[in-house]
């Protein structure tokens, strides 16, 4: 397309005061002027109060006329796609936002934007770069060294929902990268926590090697997922990796995971966040806080830049092809890469935070507003994403279907998922179905029995071909386990899973039945609704709790290092201690503690549905009794590879063994829930199980295609028992996994140089077809040919 005459003016723009959230305190509002060699601007400073519970300084500016210059070549431009484009020799921009009355497209060298200085600055006129509500515009030109942002004009009402603030350069919602700092934990020019941001301009130098990669697209009932912080994985002097915490050194660590088993990793938030959220000192333990998981996002488009070896450096391309390069290096190992995505708030907060992006862009859009402009905290967070708004959805379609056509990944694990299903601000009858509706009800935040945004994600063609997870549950008290829409598509984080298995393990009366539900996949969850048991993420611990080891080693909460007098984090945790609370105990409590985590990791391996296992569990990380680390930039949540090697011959081989052994059975990962010509439950006596409110045992007997029949049998009372086994007449049944049982004995592989000498120790018992159990322990037996029978 030829060039158009455009009234756009390509102006030299003044020195600009980002929005600056600082952690020290200023005690009064001041007024200056700062010049330079182009204009004038009177900067505003204001103290606010920080969500991360500290002062915070905001400064504001007002733009005066500058000069023109001619660097690009103008154009209207399209408005679609949003973001910024490659297309003819140029680059298209186009931003939708419905409430502005004015927009700018602003340009940044590096060296202005570590000065808060635009760098050249393009007025859009209405007239003719704007269709509709999207803006656009059309450049050729020098974009070497370029970044971008906008500044938005219009009505700052924050009762009728509008913060447009003509001082802000806001990122695009649908930038690719964003830069400012480029190492993490590092505080920008002035100590500042929130130095100015800008956007990446697309090159075509920025090309990526896939190698012909292309998406395993294993059947899900066949995962063993690993739940694991990019940062936190490396981080620890012990890895030994070049470039510790970040997407290269997770490449050098890969092969422990294929030793380990799993097959997929479930990456906690990797979209761009600002870890100095939070950034506060700790008198506790002399450092200061950070946001270390990210569960606050800037960007959702961008990778988080300070996770790369790179940096900021190549302006943020280099940190999206380490990105690129983990996910093409896991699947030459047979893994998928999942990332945990946070669509239901972001890090602009309640009306105290700071004005980075979709607030400054139209407020009233993309977060969900009462009628005075309040924001809902259906996330707990400060704000709640309008998700079902039309231009919204959209956005989160847009921008899954990036991350998985550009980026190769194979799923999606949806933070707080219940608010995706609440209705929008706009929500009505006449707004959605053009009409109104007899008993149309409906207002913001209802629970919709089919939400739009659920129903486009779930029926899209790109999307459909991967992995979609919900946490079915939300701060605001919706909690859908079992219930979540899911079109046939979706899994759940089974949290019902978690309590009812943590309850059963440890001892509790009253869980006998519900226990075998888990085991089965949950039916009782998800059958009704035509869903299968591979619908079902199994898990024990994950990120946000206690670690497996912490979960028999602490009654209570241990969370004083946060610096918030133990208030904070899980109080109901279904935790047991063993006898004596904290990591210095009796030999006999240790040893039981071993056991109760075989017994925990036994009993994901042998349930049907999807096993998740969270990183550092498999060698028994501890994170001293603190189950909300989310502060944590320290040894309490990187993984400890020295603790692993310790370990390796002790409860990292049992899981390799475990996971190893779930693979082999046909029968652990069905396609559907087991039926009675599979499975037969068992009790102290075959085929008599026991599921009264006293009862803390559960066997049961699974016919597999590979093994030919399993015996799996757990013991959670305090009392040893001697069970009876099923006969089978020509058979024996051979031990394979006892967790009361001394290492290496407490799982009997093949390549074990003791193994018949162990299995002839069993044989008085089982020639008589028993079992001897101790307490809190469980079992895998398998069939074998009866060579004297």
């Amino acid at each position: 397309m030829g060039l158009t005459r455009c009234t756009c003016s390509l102006q030299y723009a003044p020195k600009l005061i980002p929005p600056s959230f600082r952690h020290q305190t200023t005690p009064k509002p001041i007024l200056r002027t700062i010049s330079n060699n182009h204009a004038t601007i009177s900067t505003t400073t204001m103290v606010v109060k920080a969500r991360g519970g500290g002062a915070a300084e905001t400064e504001t500016a007002v733009i005066e006329k500058s000069k023109v210059i001619k660097r690009f070549q103008v154009s209207q431009g399209h408005p679609a796609p949003f973001g910024a484009t490659l297309r003819d020799g140029g680059v298209n921009f186009a931003i939708y936002s419905a409430n502005a009355v004015s927009a700018s497209l602003c340009f940044i060298i590096l060296s202005d934007l570590h000065q808060n200085r635009v760098t050249e600055q393009i007025s859009l006129d209405p007239l003719t770069n704007k269709t509709g509500d999207v803006w656009h515009v059309f450049l050729r030109g020098d974009f070497k060294d370029m970044l971008y942002g906008y500044i938005f004009d219009g009505e700052f009402s924050p009762e009728k929902g509008h913060y447009y603030d003509s001082s802000r350069i806001l990122l695009d919602p649908y930038a690719k990268a964003v830069i400012s700092r480029g190492e993490f934990g590092a505080l920008g020019p002035e100590d500042n926590c929130w130095p100015q941001m800008a956007c990446m301009v697309p090159t075509s130098e920025a090309q990526f090697d896939w190698e012909g990669d292309l998406p395993l697209r294993y059947p899900q009932r066949d995962l063993i997922v690993y739940e694991m912080h990019v940062r936190g994985f490396t981080r620890h002097e012990s890895s030994r990796t070049e470039f510790p915490g970040t997407y290269r050194a997770v490449v050098e660590k890969l092969d422990h995971l294929k030793e380990l088993g799993v097959n997929c990793i479930e990456l906690m938030p990797c979209h761009e966040f600002n870890e100095l959220e939070h950034y506060s000192y700790n008198s506790v333990l002399g450092d200061y806080k950070l946001n270390f998981w990210g569960y606050s996002t800037v960007n959702y488009f961008s990778p988080m830049i300070r996770y790369s070896s790179a940096g900021i450096d190549n302006y943020g391309r280099d940190a999206i092809n380490e990105f690129k390069h983990l996910v093409k290096e896991a699947h030459k190992r047979g893994i998928e890469v999942f990332m945990d995505v946070v669509f239901n708030h972001t890090a602009e907060g309640n009306e105290k935070g700071p004005i980075l992006s979709f607030r400054g862009v139209d407020n009233s859009v993309y977060y969900m507003l009462a009628p005075k402009g309040e924001y809902y905290n259906y996330s707990g967070c400060g704000n709640t994403l309008n998700c079902n708004h039309p231009v919204v959805r959209q956005f989160i379609l847009d921008c899954l279907r990036y991350w998985v056509t550009e980026m190769h990944v194979d799923g999606f694990r949806f933070d707080l998922a219940s608010i995706m299903t609440r209705s929008s601000s706009l929500w009505d009858s006449v707004n959605v179905y053009g009409n109104t509706l007899e008993g149309d009800l409906i207002t913001t935040g209802t629970p919709l029995s089919s939400p739009p945004l659920i129903d486009m994600l779930s029926n899209d063609p790109v999307l459909r071909g991967v992995k979609l997870i919900a946490e079915a549950w939300d701060t605001g008290g919706l909690y859908q386990v079992g219930t979540f829409p899911h079109w046939g598509i979706w899994s759940e984080w089974n949290g019902k899973y978690r309590d009812i298995v943590r309850q059963f393990i440890k001892g509790t009366d009253g869980f006998s039945g519900a226990f075998a539900e888990c085991l089965c996949g949950s039916p009782n969850l998800y059958q009704e609704g035509g869903r299968k048991p591979w619908n079902s993420v199994n898990f024990v611990c994950a990120h946000d709790g206690f670690t497996l080891a912490d979960l028999v080693t602490y009654n209570n909460k241990h969370n004083l290092a946060n610096g918030e007098d133990n208030n904070d984090g899980e109080s109901h945790n279904n935790s047991w201690n063993c006898g004596q609370e904290g990591e210095f105990a009796s030999i006999s409590v240790k040893k039981l503690r071993k056991r109760q985590m075989r017994n925990f990791f036994l009993c994901l391996m042998v349930s049907q549905g999807v096993p998740m296992i969270c990183m550092g569990d498999e060698y028994g990380h501890t994170k001293g009794g603190n189950n909300n680390t989310y502060c944590h930039d320290n040894n309490i949540n990187y993984f400890r590879w020295d603790k692993k090697e310790e370990s390796s011959s002790d409860f990292f081989r049992f899981c390799c063994l475990m996971t190893k052994f779930r693979h082999e059975c046909e029968s652990l990962g069905l396609n559907d829930f087991p039926t009675a010509e599979r499975l037969q439950w068992h009790g102290h006596n075959p085929g008599m199980p026991d599921w009264s409110d006293a009862s803390r045992f559960v066997a049961f007997t699974m016919i597999d295609s590979v093994k030919g029949e399993i015996y799996v049998a757990f013991n959670t009372s305090h009392l040893p028992v001697t069970i009876t086994l099923p006969e089978r007449p020509g058979y024996r049944w051979e031990p394979l996994v006892d967790t009361s049982k001394p290492v290496p004995f407490d799982f009997l592989s093949s390549e074990l140089p003791e193994r018949d000498i162990a299995i002839k120790q069993y044989a008085q018992f089982l020639d008589a077809n028993l079992y001897p159990m101790l307490s809190y322990s469980s079992i895998i037996l398998l069939l074998s040919l009866d060579e004297n029978a």
